[in-house]
């Protein structure tokens, strides 16, 4: 479902309204006309659209994020799914005034891009591969992701956040990253490696041994990638749950 779409993001309409408007046929806003609801909500969801237009040609993912409740969130995926940046990191713990992050995948634009901590992991470099992301997709980045690399690296990531693991409660999915993948048929190249192990790797990496960092930057590359898939897979979903065509 793209943001042209949504009616929902108007004061006063809610899931029924919105359901009602679609039910006339109306699942664009090139179809809406204030009539279909008549009253102030009409005229309040005609100035949404009019708003929204210009704001959805200057690329202003801000906004929607605003205007939508956070469960409607996933709504702005589709539209701007090609501005997304899909990120992970691996750590040497939980708590982010105490611990490392050891390494951060970004992938976005169809590129997947690693850094490692001791090379080219800064503050420098990552302020410039988030410069680009207008929306953040991760699992649990609200929690863990973004609060560590704020804490370790002075970087600002407030901007429109996507987190699939409330997504993904929202149609029956729960657990880790990993069992959800599991749970919709994601495969894994190496799915005996998990959070656990990647701390284990980076220490084998610090004292020496050939290969840990290759198989710790893999296993969360394929972490980063994945969440493309995931996003794909219940955004469209959730689409199908809601949206009447």
């Amino acid at each position: 479902m793209r943001v042209e779409n949504s009616f929902i993001g108007v004061d006063g309409v809610g899931e029924k309204t919105e359901r009602s408007i679609w039910e006339q046929g109306v699942t664009h806003w090139d179809a809406f006309e204030p009539g279909v609801v008549g009253g102030k909500r009409g005229d309040n969801i005609q100035q949404f659209i009019d708003e929204g237009r210009g704001r959805l040609d200057a690329g202003d993912v801000r906004y929607f994020d605003r205007q939508f409740p956070n469960s409607e969130q996933w709504r702005l995926y589709e539209t701007f799914r090609d501005r997304a940046c899909f990120f992970d990191i691996e750590t040497t713990g939980l708590d982010e005034h105490r611990n490392q992050v050891t390494t951060v995948s970004l992938h976005q634009a169809g590129e997947t891009e690693t850094l490692v901590a001791g090379d080219d992991l800064t503050a420098g470099n990552l302020r410039a591969a988030f410069a680009d992301a207008d929306l953040l997709v991760t699992f649990n980045g609200k929690r863990f992701d973004v609060p560590f690399l704020e804490a370790n690296f002075d970087v600002d990531l407030d901007r429109p956040h996507l987190d699939l693991m409330y997504t993904c409660k929202q149609v029956g999915l729960s657990g880790g990253l990993k069992q959800v993948e599991q749970d919709i048929g994601i495969e894994r190249d190496r799915p005996d490696i998990s959070g656990r192990d990647a701390v284990r790797l980076w220490r084998e990496h610090e004292s020496g041994r050939d290969g840990a960092l290759e198989t710790l930057v893999s296993y969360n590359r394929e972490d980063t990638v994945n969440l493309r898939t995931l996003a794909d897979e219940v955004s469209g979903t959730l689409h199908d749950d809601v949206f009447v065509e």
